[in-house]
């Protein structure tokens, strides 16, 4: 629980320095046109995902592995693919920003696998890599 909260709270500190950095220096991200419903649904999306995360964290400091490994795979890993509008979506998106969006949805079920093992250190690890992907997405593109 110890880990998980120390997680949390470096995770949110680089979260806020990124955006501040980023405030502070031309926006040099590569810029992904769509129309304004397809951009409404991604940001919509990326909100639920941000908030998925936020409820993993939370189960992960109740020592609740499995509901953390459960909303993991159903709401973000491999098994939530193919739900919603994704295909629509993905046909505006550029290929790196469809890998990022691949490689999030597989680390989000590896981190299932470890926390369902009950290996917290390696499902750290892997949310880790979860949110990797999502900064490093973030870091190279923007819509409109």
């Amino acid at each position: 629980m110890r880990i998980a909260n120390c997680f949390l709270s470096t995770l949110l500190f680089f979260l806020c320095a990124t955006l501040s950095a980023a405030e502070k220096q031309q926006d040099t991200r590569e810029l992904v046109s769509m129309p304004e419903e397809i951009q409404h649904e991604i940001l919509a999306n990326m909100r639920d995902h941000l908030n998925i995360l936020n409820q993993i964290l939370i189960h992960l400091a109740n020592d609740e592995m499995d509901e953390a490994a459960e909303l993991a795979e159903y709401k973000l890993g491999m098994s939530s693919m193919g739900k919603g509008h994704g295909g629509e979506r993905r046909k505006y998106m550029p290929e790196g920003m469809r890998s990022f969006g691949q490689n999030l949805h597989r680390s989000a079920s590896r981190f299932s696998r470890k926390a369902e093992e009950g290996d917290l250190e390696q499902a750290i690890k892997s949310l880790s890599e979860m949110t990797s992907v999502c900064t490093a997405c973030h870091a190279s593109y923007r819509i409109r």
